[in-house]
């Protein structure tokens, strides 16, 4: 299994990249049981959807990469769009969210926009800024970026270029 994953890593870095996107929102729900994260959670416990995106905006195939220090900004927004060649694809979900894969799940998940704090963030249905979280910085119809809400995650991956495919 760990040669197939090298090999993996070595042929298509990109997929690497995709599969971070997801890791932490994977771990971080395994705790739980899984129950906690379906629309059954308290609809006290969930965060307005924000002004200004909708889901339409996320809806798309993208390529994608990231970076760690704002000097290799330029540099990454070329990466993901060379990621085009094997984008990865953000659906319109049965609700109102946009289904993505989480690492090592085949299986798409719902996961939804949320405001707070003057912020915007995807994730699963929890109060907005969940550690869960992808906190979206900027968006527009050909690009986003986003970051990771857990500063262990945020360190690990660095920030997430999107680069919409034409």
């Amino acid at each position: 299994m760990r040669q197939q994953w090298f090999g993996f890593a070595r042929e298509n870095p990109l997929r690497i990249v995709a599969v971070a996107v997801g890791l932490p929102l994977l771990l971080a729900g395994c705790g739980g049981g899984g129950e906690g994260l379906s629309s059954s959670s308290s609809s006290a416990a969930s965060a307005p959807a924000p002004a200004g995106i909708t889901r339409d905006v996320l809806v798309g195939r993208w390529g994608i990469a990231s970076f760690h220090t704002d000097k290799d900004r330029k540099r990454t927004e070329a990466e993901a769009r060379a990621g085009c060649k094997q984008p990865y694809t953000i659906t319109q979900g049965p609700g109102d969210g946009v289904m993505m894969h989480v690492a090592d799940d085949p299986k798409p998940y719902e996961l939804r926009l949320k405001a707070g704090g003057g912020k915007t963030y995807v994730g699963f249905e929890a109060p907005a800024g969940d550690p869960q979280d992808r906190e979206i910085l900027s968006h527009s119809r050909s690009m986003l970026v986003m970051r990771f809400v857990d500063p262990d995650a945020q360190r690990r991956y660095g920030t997430f270029i999107y680069s919409r495919c034409g």
